[in-house]
């Protein structure tokens, strides 16, 4: 029996958005909101997109750092950085297209994100996001080297769950 060639490991990259890049990160948004409103009741706007209100303060407030996440040179996903407060940052937005799921590529490239922002951390999923559940679940074990238990939460009416976890 001849064995299967691997395929060669993909080229992963977090690149840090410029604001000439914003309208780039806004149709990335447009596609994880169409996936969200699976969980989660999106309105669309009179102009057939969902929006992102707080986009441009990702070029204007210094807490915040919008990432496009590229696989082989071609776009595969985008990652929204806040500091939640003085102390905490948060993955605001994380989302990695269809065609890239599944091959470990959004694991490293959250373990990217959490190796430029060392301290404490909380990423925030919707209890009926069961497959982002267990991604999360899976990532922040594979990178901290433990199994962080979340919180549950209800936010909005809306149960949720929230790792809270510290990268040195």
């Amino acid at each position: 029996m001849q064995a299967t060639p691997q395929k060669p490991s993909a080229h992963i990259e977090l690149v840090p958005a410029a604001p000439e890049q914003e309208s780039i990160i806004a149709n990335l948004l447009e596609l994880y909101a169409h996936d969200f409103s699976e969980f989660h009741h999106l309105e669309l706007g009179p102009d057939g997109r969902f929006g992102y209100k707080h986009l441009p303060q990702y070029w204007s407030e210094p807490n915040r750092h919008p990432f496009l996440i590229k696989v082989d040179g071609s776009l595969a996903g985008l990652a929204l950085v806040k500091k939640e407060s003085e102390a905490v940052w948060d993955m605001a937005e994380f989302f990695i297209m269809r065609a890239y799921r599944r091959r470990g590529i959004g694991m490293k490239a959250a373990h990217q994100v959490w190796s430029r922002f060392p301290g404490p951390w909380q990423v925030r999923v919707m209890e009926s996001n069961r497959s982002a559940l267990i991604f999360w679940q899976r990532a922040i074990t594979a990178f901290t080297g433990e199994a962080i238990p979340p919180t549950r939460i209800e936010k909005d009416g809306e149960p949720w769950h929230v790792f809270a976890f510290v990268i040195m």
